[in-house]
């Protein structure tokens, strides 16, 4: 394969050097911040071998090459083009300059939470695993695993105080990753989550038993009661903290000399955020995203499977526009906050959007002839399944459209399934096959049950669409013919 022709080819067809603002790469991607989308010859880059795809999302144009190959043409690439030594957070901040208010947002939210999912990824799954040895009835009739099994009981103990660490701490995570987004100190930040969840404060999980009983305890300032209660497992209270923080200290840097500077900006930085987060800012947003997440919950209580249709048909088109990352702050806190929420339902739609993309992408990989299309669907559907659908969404569904019929009808009839029989996730992780570890254990059958309902119906209509459109081709060919 020769790397430097195909960078060549690349770059004639995106239209030539003077079109190109930013280049990168990822694991399998070229990442590209153009000029004039408008002026690319999509039809040339299509037609070649090389290309699994391409699509354009959050001010970028990437073009899937397929991992090992995407490196050796980036190499090229970004000589011919004059984008060297640019990673992929540098482009990112060059197509950020092309987005809309609204997608400035999402992209806000995505920076601050991307970060932070590992930790709570390996936090809910651990939580997972704890469901699995302590929910009765899921292996032993009428007993759980640790019922069954006393000296396992210590186990369990143990693996759910590793798994509430993340969620009772989050605002630790969220600080330092939100201030660092904001442009102030991460450390601050850091201790300013801190402070939230300090253990002299009464623990948020208690603070409505508290309310109740009014026993709420308060510090007394100058005859003004302040409330001593912690932010346990809150997003919005801390984000808001936040960016008061990071711009606090901003101001600071600017007006305190620079002796004094390292002295007193921390200082006053954390004194002034803390007292507002306490007095302010933190009972306005407890209240607000407590109204935020009974909201959520009411709405999946009340739409039922008619809004679990509805929100599987829009998954997928959702996801093109990007604006599926700011799902991640709800979900943080429907995990958060798991007595009450009992997990989230979004991973779950997400997980039969995938599903279904995956299916219809294995059912243009049976019906089409051509030898490319199959290629790329046959890596592409499989990578579905496991919860990546960038290659099967851009590279093959979007592109032949009745697969994208296919898999939103399908994504829609699985997620009627699952939101009928009230199928929940302790865990965020892969959202598809692998999704399973990440089931509230009483749910589990009837999510491996939709998954199968999402596959076929997603590859079944994909199928009645291929026909239906390889017959319109036939019939219009046979005209064509007629009149010539």
């Amino acid at each position: 394969m020769d790397h430097k022709k195909i960078a060549q080819e690349l770059l004639v067809a995106l239209g030539g050097q003077e079109n190109v603002a930013a280049a990168a790469h990822c694991a399998t991607r070229l990442r590209l911040v153009l000029n004039d989308e408008s002026i690319v010859d999509k039809a040339t880059l299509d037609s070649m071998d090389v290309v699994k795809g391409t699509f354009s999302t959050g001010g970028q144009f990437q073009v899937i090459l397929g991992s090992g190959t995407v490196n050796e043409v980036y190499k090229h690439f970004a000589e011919l083009s004059g984008q060297t030594e640019m990673s992929t957070s540098d482009v990112k901040d060059a197509a950020s300059k092309k987005l809309n208010p609204l997608q400035r947002f999402v992209k806000m939210l995505s920076d601050i939470f991307v970060p932070i999912i590992p930790a709570i990824v390996a936090g809910g799954l651990l939580m997972g695993i704890n469901n699995i040895l302590t929910a009765p009835d899921l292996f032993i009739e009428g007993k759980s695993l640790v019922d069954a099994n006393p000296e396992m009981a210590d186990l369990a103990a143990l693996i759910n105080t590793f798994a509430n660490a993340a969620f009772v701490f989050l605002p630790i995570l969220i600080g330092f990753s939100a201030t660092k987004r904001f442009g102030g100190n991460p450390f601050l930040g850091a201790t300013l989550g801190m402070l939230m969840v300090h253990p002299d404060l009464l623990n948020g999980y208690n603070y409505a038993a508290a309310v109740l009983d009014d026993s709420v305890p308060v510090w007394n300032i100058f005859g003004y009661e302040i409330e001593k209660v912690g932010y346990q497992g809150s997003v919005l209270p801390v984000l808001v903290a936040s960016y008061i923080l990071a711009n606090i200290e901003t101001f600071l840097r600017k007006k305190v000399p620079s002796a004094l500077d390292n002295l007193l900006t921390p200082l006053f930085s954390i004194f002034i955020t803390g007292l507002l987060t306490f007095t302010f800012v933190g009972p306005l947003t407890r209240s607000a995203g407590d109204l935020l997440t009974s909201g959520i919950v009411w709405m999946y209580d009340t739409t039922g499977a008619v809004g679990g249709l509805i929100f599987g048909l829009a998954y997928a088109p959702i996801v093109i526009t990007g604006m599926h990352h700011s799902f991640i702050a709800v979900e943080t806190q429907l995990l958060a906050d798991l007595a009450k929420t009992g997990g989230s339902f979004i991973f779950v739609i997400a997980a039969m959007s995938n599903i279904a993309q995956g299916a219809a992408t294995l059912a243009v990989l049976k019906t089409t002839k051509d030898a490319k299309v199959k290629g790329t669907a046959s890596a592409a559907g499989i990578s579905a399944l496991l919860g990546i659908t960038e290659p099967a969404m851009f590279g093959v569904n979007l592109k032949l459209r009745y697969p994208f019929i296919g898999a939103i009808i399908g994504s829609g009839v699985g997620s009627a399934f699952v939101t009928f029989f009230k199928v929940k996730a302790t865990a965020l992780g892969a959202a598809g096959l692998p999704g399973i570890i990440s089931i509230r254990p009483d749910t589990i059958v009837s999510y491996i049950i939709g998954m199968a309902i999402a596959f076929a119906v997603a590859f079944v209509v994909t199928i009645i669409l291929a026909k239906r459109d390889a017959k319109k081709a036939m019939k219009q060919s046979a005209s064509e013919q007629a009149a010539a």
